[in-house]
C-alpha cells in the first residue's frame, strides 16, 4: 500500500463498515475527489481481489484490501470521478458490479419534512422498493422509516441475505434510511436486517412493500406496480360525479378466498382462483344479480388464512394468495369496465405481533404504544396504532390513498371503528389509560 493511500484510510470509520454498523455510509463508500486523485473504497466481504474498470476507457485498477474482511481502496489518476464499475472475484469468476453508493438519494428534506409532519400522503412513491433508472442504471430504490436503528442493510437473493453488503444511508432529519442498488431483478426476495443498538440483529418484511412471499414465506418481493395500462378511463373520468347520498346502491360483500374455489391438486393447494380468474367470475355474477359495487375482504397482505386478512402485516400490497399486484388491477380494471364500483375492506385499527411484521420494528414501539395498556388489543392479540404519532398518521393516510388512487379503488369500509374510538375498548379496569380529559375517547384515532 502506498504512504497516500495509507494517510487517506480513516480507521475507526473503516471499522465501522466492517462490522456493519454503518449509518452514513456515504460518507466513506464510493469514490471522492481528494488532492492526490480519486479515491474509491469498497466493501465485498469474504473477497480476495476487486478491482475498479473505467467505463470510458476499459482500464482496469486493482484495488487494495485494506482489511481482511473484504474492504478495498484504490487512488485512481484524475480530479473528475469517472464512471466506474467494481470487479470482483467470486469462486474464479469475476462478477461486475455497479457502486451503489455512487447514486444520491431520491428523498427530498421537503418530503422528508412533510413525512415527519405527517402529511406527506405520496410517501409510498418513496418508500418501500420502486424498480427505476437512475443516471441511466437500472435497479431498485429500497427506503424504511426506522428512527431508532443503529443501522439498516438490504438483504435478499440478491446478495445472499448478507446484511453487511448493502448497508442503508441514514436520512438524520426523518430516521429513514435508503438506497438505490443497481441491478437488482423484479420478482426478487428482500427483507430489511436491522442492528440496535445494543447488537442484536433481526429481519422485517418492508412495511411498503407492493408484493409479498406466499405464506408461510414472510419476505417481500420487488414489483413494478407501475406496469399497467389502466383501460376503465370511461370510469375514471365519472367517478367523482357519483353521489353515494343519491345514487341507488347495491353492495356485494365478498371474500375472494372462500368464495370460489378450484378442485384442490394436493393437501397445500387451497384452490384459490387468481385475481384474474375473480374478475371474469365476480363480474358475471354480480351483474347478473343486479349488484352495483362488490366490496372486497382481506386484500392487504396477512400471514394467517384463519384471520380472513383482518391482521394485516403487507398494507400496501395485496395478498399473494390470488397472484400478483399486477393481476390485483387487472381485477379492479374489469370490474369498472363493466360497470361495477369496489370497496375495499380497510383495516387501520389493529395489527399483528408476527416478527417480520410492524411490531418493535426498530426494536422500539414505532408504529404501536410502549405501554400495553395502550398499544395492545387483550382479547384480539394485536398491537394498537399510536395514531399521536405523524409518521404513524402518515403511514395509514397515505395508505388508504394508495388504495384509492394507485389501484383505482372506489371507497373504503374501515373495519373495527368502535376499537379504534375508544380506549377501553375489550377491557377491564386497569387495562386502559384514560385521555387527557379522563375519559375514554381515542382523541388521537377521532
Amino acid at each position: 500500500m502506498s504512504d497516500k493511500l495509507y494517510g487517506y484510510m480513516d480507521w475507526p470509520e473503516i471499522e465501522t463498515v466492517v462490522y456493519s454498523e454503518e449509518n452514513s455510509p456515504r460518507s466513506i463508500l464510493g469514490a471522492q475527489v481528494t488532492e492526490d486523485g480519486i479515491l474509491v473504497q469498497c466493501f465485498f466481504p469474504g473477497r480476495d481481489k476487486v478491482s475498479v474498470k473505467t467505463i470510458s476507457d476499459g482500464k482496469q485498477y486493482p484495488m487494495v484490501k485494506e482489511d481482511e474482511a473484504g474492504y478495498f481502496a484504490v487512488l485512481l489518476p484524475g480530479k473528475e470521478i469517472p464512471e466506474y464499475v467494481y470487479l470482483a472475484e467470486e469462486e474464479e469468476e469475476i462478477r461486475e458490479y455497479h457502486d451503489a453508493y455512487a447514486f444520491p438519494s431520491m428523498i427530498t428534506l421537503e418530503e422528508e419534512q412533510k413525512f415527519i409532519n405527517g402529511i406527506c400522503y405520496d410517501i409510498y412513491e418513496k418508500l418501500g422498493a420502486h424498480p427505476m433508472k437512475v443516471n441511466d442504471v437500472d435497479g431498485v430504490y429500497f427506503a424504511v422509516w426506522a428512527p431508532n436503528a443503529l443501522r439498516v442493510s438490504v438483504v435478499g437473493d440478491f446478495n445472499n441475505w448478507d446484511g453487511r453488503m448493502y448497508q442503508m444511508n441514514l436520512l438524520p432529519v426523518s430516521g429513514i434510511f435508503e438506497l438505490f442498488i443497481p441491478d437488482v431483478p423484479i420478482g426478487a426476495l428482500y427483507k430489511y436486517e436491522l442492528k440496535l443498538k445494543d447488537g442484536l440483529t433481526y429481519l422485517k418484511a418492508d412495511p411498503y412493500a407492493n408484493e409479498a412471499e406466499l405464506r408461510p414465506g414472510t419476505a417481500s418481493r420487488i414489483t413494478d406496480i407501475s406496469s399497467h395500462k389502466w383501460k376503465d378511463t370511461t370510469w375514471m373520468k365519472h367517478r367523482p360525479e357519483f353521489n353515494e347520498k343519491k345514487s341507488p346502491m347495491a353492495i356485494y360483500e365478498v371474500h375472494p378466498g372462500s368464495w370460489k374455489k378450484h378442485e384442490a391438486k394436493d393437501e397445500d393447494d387451497p384452490g384459490f382462483y387468481n385475481y384474474r380468474e375473480l374478475a371474469h367470475e365476480l363480474a358475471a355474477y354480480v351483474k347478473k344479480m343486479g349488484y352495483t359495487h362488490v366490496e372486497l375482504m382481506g386484500i392487504a397482505e396477512h400471514p394467517f388464512d384463519g384471520s380472513w386478512g383482518y391482521q394485516v402485516t403487507g398494507y400496501y400490497a395485496p395478498t399473494s394468495r390470488y397472484g400478483t399486484a399486477e393481476d390485483f388491477k387487472y381485477m379492479i380494471d374489469h370490474l369498472h369496465r363493466n360497470k361495477i364500483g369496489v370497496i375495499l375492506d380497510w383495516v387501520p385499527g389493529h395489527f399483528p405481533k408476527d416478527a417480520h411484521g410492524l411490531a418493535n420494528f426498530d426494536g422500539t414501539a414505532v408504529y404501536e404504544h410502549q405501554d400495553p395498556r395502550q398499544g395492545e388489543h387483550p382479547d384480539w392479540g394485536t398491537k394498537i396504532y399510536n395514531y399521536g404519532r405523524p409518521e404513524v398518521k402518515n403511514f395509514l393516510i397515505a395508505n388508504a390513498l394508495f388504495w384509492v388512487e394507485e389501484c383505482h379503488v372506489d371507497g373504503l369500509r374501515v373495519d373495527a371503528v368502535a376499537s379504534m374510538l375508544y380506549l377501553d375498548y375489550g377491557k377491564e379496569d386497569g387495562q386502559w389509560i384514560a385521555n387527557k380529559y379522563g375519559s375514554n375517547e381515542n382523541l388521537e384515532a377521532i
